[in-house]
């Protein structure tokens, strides 16, 4: 019986190999599905946990307040902008945050952009007054120096923190530190330079993208007191002038399970205090919650398109087996007229589809595998080609690293072992259910 099944799949191989142009073809459209299965799969495991990344960085205990200009909804002209002098969280909506118990500490944060100048060089900048708390906050490494401190910001010290970028444009080959820069009508000295951090992208309708490359960052007390609330900018020969007191407030929960309740009673306040709605809230948690179930269904949608090709290696495994079982009717003939039987013949065929479908299997995990430099491959040559189209992309899919998912592995060469036998199915028990007779008056 061993030898007999053996035999088969000698058999099966050998039929297979007769014709190899033809396999090979059969074989690369198995291989096409089961590697896209993989590769699909990993590209949107890849896409998806940056983004689950940045959302993290916001700190799963955090929940993020904004200031918004309200824009007009109701009555007004469509995208006007409210005529108003001030909009925005107020250092009040700040110190009521403390009546809240689960609440272990807020951050306030005040910034805007102005022209920043050191001696000849002009360079314009982003003003960032905050707390200390903003350099853990920020995930942010001090490379020499030190970060903002409580007494600085007790006695409104006109001192400063550079990003690193902003130091070699300012200071170049110069050490910046117990240097000045000018800002305003005042000079500040610098204190601190800090290391490289990478930008961040949006995240969420109420979160936009921050680059930290231009930034400086002085005490909360001292933007207060040295530049105040009231900003003036002149735009396309236009003044912009807004009453701002904080952009942002950033709150952290003392126990993660209390950030959902903290977050209502947060915008119950604010609600309460801010009827034109110049505020937003975001908590990172939710949208971490949000982005697991996207990520869900965006992994069985692009599972379903890998599928799809896998279904379409299948019908040609289905084509190319029904034109082999005409194309050997009288060897079907022969065989049924020695001795075998319907069963013989149906597991025959079904070797050769199996076979096909191993082949096709077994290298598409090897060059799903390969996904990782296919992709860094792309990305490079796109880069070298078509810089521009590259620099346009979002973020999430320029800097792509896919990550295989284990499960697609046995998943997708299951799934082409299924085809294969699926497919290959009909045209066995077809060839099987042969009148001996008539197959061996078969002329090929």
């Amino acid at each position: 019986m061993v030898y007999l099944q053996l035999r088969t799949w000698q058999l099966g191989i050998k039929s297979l190999l007769l014709h190899p142009l033809r396999s090979l073809l059969t074989v690369l459209g198995i291989f096409i599905g089961t590697a896209s299965v993989i590769w699909l799969l990993a590209i949107g495991e890849g896409i998806s946990s940056k983004a689950q990344e940045q959302i993290a960085q916001l700190g799963a205990d955090n929940i993020i307040l904004r200031s918004v200009q309200p824009v007009t909804g109701k009555g007004g002209g469509k995208g006007s902008v409210l005529a108003i002098k001030q909009y925005g969280l107020t250092r009040n909506d700040y110190a009521n945050l403390a009546n809240i118990p689960t609440i272990a500490r807020s951050v306030r944060i005040r910034e805007s952009k102005f022209e920043c100048k050191r001696e000849e060089r002009m360079v314009e900048c982003r003003v960032v007054g905050c707390d200390p708390e903003y350099l853990d906050l920020n995930r942010l490494v001090v490379d020499s120096g030190h970060f903002i401190t409580d007494s600085e910001l007790r006695v409104e010290d006109n001192v400063c923190v550079l990003a690193a970028e902003l130091a070699q444009k300012f200071f170049r080959y110069e050490n910046p530190l117990n240097q000045t820069i000018h800002i305003q009508n005042d000079y500040y000295r610098v204190v601190g330079v800090m290391k490289e951090k990478t930008a961040t992208a949006a995240v969420g309708g109420s979160m936009s993208g921050q680059d930290f490359s231009s930034d400086i960052y002085i005490p909360y007390t001292t933007f207060v007191r040295r530049i105040g609330d009231k900003n003036t900018q002149w735009r396309a020969g236009s003044r912009h002038s807004e009453f701002l007191e904080l952009n942002q407030v950033t709150v952290k929960v003392r126990n993660p399970d209390d950030v959902i309740p903290t977050a209502d009673a947060v915008r119950a306040m604010l609600a309460e205090r801010h009827p034109e709605e110049d505020y937003a809230v975001v908590v990172p948690m939710e949208l971490l919650e949000q982005a697991k179930n996207t990520r869900m269904m965006f992994m069985v949608f692009m599972g379903l398109m890998a599928a799809v090709s896998l279904v379409v290696g299948g019908i040609g495994i289905m084509n190319i087996m029904l034109a082999t079982v005409t194309e050997r009717t009288r060897e079907i003939g022969i065989r049924r007229a020695l001795g075998a039987k319907r069963g013989d013949i149906t597991r025959q065929f079904l070797v050769e589809t199996i076979v096909l479908s191993v082949a096709g299997g077994l290298s598409g995990v090897l060059g799903g595998l390969l996904v990782g430099p296919l992709v860094q491959g792309l990305r490079s040559t796109l880069e070298a080609t078509m810089p521009t189209m590259m620099a346009n992309m979002p973020e999430s899919m320029r800097d792509v690293t896919p990550i295989v998912v284990p499960m697609s592995i046995p998943l997708a060469f299951g799934i082409s072992m299924l085809i294969g036998v699926v497919f290959g199915l009909y045209p066995a028990r077809r060839a099987a259910r042969m009148n001996p007779i008539e197959a061996l008056r078969h002329v090929a």
